[in-house]
């Protein structure tokens, strides 16, 4: 059954899409990654360049016409790494300058129909079935330490919606996020969310409200976030527990719901976990 089968595409490019969705890597990280890669292998990134729209680096068999005559100075693998331009419309997200493209409803249904077939790509995209970056740091240990410290330079940052904190004492790990999802959601009234900017660096988390309904700004410095999680009841929430002090032991976990599907919860909870929370261990 081909819809069936289709689903499970659909859900697999889900599935995977924290492999290829890189929203805070440059052009020239994009590049690195891909450029020893087969021809179909991808990233998607957020581009610099365009706010709001997103750039599709895919590695191919053959260079354009273009490379071929500039000088042959630099990588010539890199010259193997095209760069195309996905807009994003009122009608959906489409590869720019691409007449013949349709539009698609999430970037998730675009990466699937180009997996399936190439349409106005050079080929077809190769879903991955793990991180390039981490692949990149197997092959050199020295860079693993590095790519988390150099992630945490660049930061990350995206919109998401915030429900509310919760006080727990001394709770922490899953059950304080459990616990700070189900009495937010049995609250009456129920909570109003505040759609806040959410940003994660070396220094740590700040919150900033961007019509400061609520408060303008909040930062949590890195030494007194100690967890983050999904909520463990499969709610699309996602909470994380900070000091209220540096040197106390009450702890308030401060949740929030995914705003945009293309940021889900998962990819900034690995953020904050891995990159923040891991590197600050060190």
């Amino acid at each position: 059954d081909l819809s069936a089968s289709k689903q499970d595409t659909v859900k697999f490019v889900q599935d995977t899409s924290k492999f290829w969705y890189k929203p805070d890597i440059s052009r020239d990280q994009a590049i690195g990654v891909l450029k020893d890669k087969e021809p179909g292998s991808f990233v998607v990134r957020d581009s610099h360049s365009f706010r709001g729209a997103y750039g599709l680096a895919l590695k191919v068999s053959t260079p354009p016409p273009s490379a071929l005559q500039q000088s042959k100075k630099g990588d010539p693998s890199s010259e193997l790494v095209r760069h195309f331009l996905i807009e994003c419309t009122r009608k959906g997200v489409r590869l720019k300058g691409c007449p013949d493209e349709p539009y698609f409803g999430s970037l998730t249904a675009l990466v699937c129909q180009h997996s399936i077939t190439p349409l106005a790509l050079p080929c077809r995209l190769i879903l991955p079935d793990r991180d390039p970056m981490e692949e990149l740091s197997d092959s050199s240990p020295q860079t693993a330490t590095n790519s988390a410290a150099d992630l945490l330079k660049q930061g990350a940052a995206c919109n998401v919606w915030y429900l509310g904190s919760v006080e727990l004492e001394s709770l922490t790990g899953q059950q304080a996020v459990q616990k700070a999802a189900s009495q937010t959601l049995a609250a009456e009234p129920p909570p109003t969310s505040t759609l806040v900017h959410f940003k994660v660096s070396a220094q740590g988390i700040t919150l900033t409200d961007n019509q400061r309904k609520l408060f303008f700004r909040r930062h949590y410095t890195v030494n007194t976030v100690i967890f983050c999680s999904l909520d463990p009841q499969g709610r699309r929430l996602f909470g994380f527990v900070a000091r209220k002090t540096q040197s106390g032991t009450e702890n308030m976990c401060h949740l929030f719901a995914e705003h945009d599907p293309e940021q889900p919860a998962s990819a900034i909870v690995n953020f904050v976990s891995k990159v923040m929370i891991g590197s600050h261990k060190k």
